[in-house]
């Protein structure tokens, strides 16, 4: 049996099965900086999130956790958590329809791969609610509580949160955002480096023998710091470095994971679903007309539109599966951001009644730009060769609101940080002609956002 009652926080649907009530509040303030904000939590350590798109015209930082959603299966962890996510969203009914509660997180690559790691804390999904949810919409900044509990008289609670409310606000409007020097970086290991190479190797070989089309091979840099290297610090120098991308930082204990990625797996906004085929890589030149014309080389190298080609096939075959009205263009363009540029189409339709965001992310992942062609051969082929666990490396992470709307990326150019190690990953899309040499190469041009972030460089 269901009650619907007002309380002084909003509409909420008692469930008296259950006795979970999910309580919200929103404000709106004047502007304040979402680093300044995420640092603000700090009494949260461990409980952060941060996220920002592309275009810069949706921020989104989460404090503490109202609530958490997990799973540890292989195959209907992306069912769990849509399934949780709507008994949560049952719960209340928010009279600000401009703003629901979001819930964010993310997914390992590869649930499958046992191998321990610096991911064995990570299950194979990490979602949160958080306590304190910041979203700076359109230059307009809103902060709203979050309070999910059992208890019946729960004022008291929803009082102490909005004196926390108010300090995190005072904190992040005055206090001056501390100014963050680089890490100092004292030493740098390709780890896996031998493998990896000779690992591409054997997946021409088996290329070459019809066992695949194209298998993504990944590799790893560990990095070790004099001091250990805050969060707030590791956000703040990411966005500064790599503005054009989606940045996103999810805390687990002591771990952060973060990273400042081109991708776009999917997007659902009113229904509309949008996503982005990127594969194919070229570094960007030291001048404008170098720059043009390695771009003008990409467009017309056959293995990179090869690579491309099996992105933009996998997802389309996808949005016809969920969607209607999908539209593709007939051929690629050029995304170039501060180290790299990738060959880009854009996939868009309109979601069919009865699915949802995390259905496509689901058979979305992974595409080709991250698995292989076809993709269970691929990912077969991985687990033999590659030798690491990517944990959430190259797996999608993102958010989805109690409407259904939300966006998730693909988790490239990206490092999980741990106190004063970094761990970071790159690959590329192995082909019939992939040589070990251009391959390795590619991987160092991909390492360099997170490496400059960080503190460090490559050569070459």
């Amino acid at each position: 049996m269901k009650r619907k009652s007002f309380t002084s926080t909003g509409y909420v649907v008692e469930d008296q099965s259950s006795a979970v009530h999910f309580y919200t509040e929103t404000i709106e303030v004047n502007g304040l900086s979402s680093v300044a904000f995420f640092e603000a939590g700090e009494s949260y350590k461990g409980q952060r999130f941060y996220w920002q798109n592309r275009e810069k015209t949706f921020t989104l930082v989460g404090l503490g956790h109202a609530h958490v959603i997990t799973s540890t299966t292989e195959e209907n962890r992306f069912a769990e958590v849509d399934q949780q996510w709507n008994e949560l969203c049952s719960k209340i009914v928010n009279e600000e329809h401009d703003l629901q509660p979001i819930l964010f997180g993310g997914f390992s690559f590869d649930p499958a791969n046992k191998l321990s790691s610096e991911w064995d804390m990570f299950p194979s999904a990490y979602f949160a609610v958080p306590s304190f949810q910041l979203v700076i919409r359109d230059d307009r900044v809103f902060i709203s509580i979050h309070l999910i509990t059992s208890d019946k008289d729960s004022q008291i609670q929803f009082d102490r949160l909005r004196g926390e409310r108010d300090d995190l606000i005072h904190a992040a409007q005055v206090k001056e955002l501390k100014p963050y020097a680089k890490p100092q970086l004292t030493q740098m290991d390709e780890r896996f480096k031998e493998l990896y190479l000779d690992a591409v190797s054997h997946v021409t070989k088996l290329i070459h023998a019809g066992e695949a089309q194209k298998v993504v091979i990944a590799r790893s840099l560990e990095l070790t710091f004099a001091e250990e290297v805050s969060s707030p610090s590791a956000m703040y120098h990411m966005s500064k470095e790599q503005p054009e991308s989606f940045l996103f930082g999810l805390e687990l204990a002591d771990n952060l994971f973060f990273g400042a990625t081109p991708e776009r797996l999917v997007k659902v906004e009113n229904r509309r679903a949008l996503s982005t085929c990127l594969a194919g890589s070229v570094k960007r030149g030291q001048t404008a007309i170098e720059d043009q014309q390695l771009g003008i080389e990409l467009l017309q190298d056959s293995k990179n539109r090869e690579e491309h080609q099996y992105v933009v096939d996998m997802i389309t075959e996808v949005f016809n599966q969920y969607c209607e009205d999908v539209k593709v263009p007939k051929y690629p363009k050029l995304m170039k951001i501060r180290d790299i540029q990738h060959l880009y189409t854009p996939v868009e339709g309109k979601l069919q009644k009865g699915h949802g965001l995390l259905q496509l992310v689901k058979d979305l992942h992974p595409t080709p730009a991250l698995g292989g062609e076809p993709r269970s051969d691929a990912m077969a082929i991985i687990r033999m060769v590659e030798q690491m666990n990517r944990g959430y490396y190259a797996a999608p992470v993102g958010w989805i609101d109690a409407e259904g709307n939300g966006e998730f990326a693909v988790a490239i150019r990206s490092a999980l940080l741990n106190k004063t190690n970094a761990y970071l990953y790159a690959g590329g899309g192995i082909v019939a002609d992939s040589d070990p040499t251009s391959e390795y190469a590619e991987t160092l041009v991909k390492f360099r956002p997170m490496l400059r972030t960080l503190g460090g460089k490559l050569n070459g």
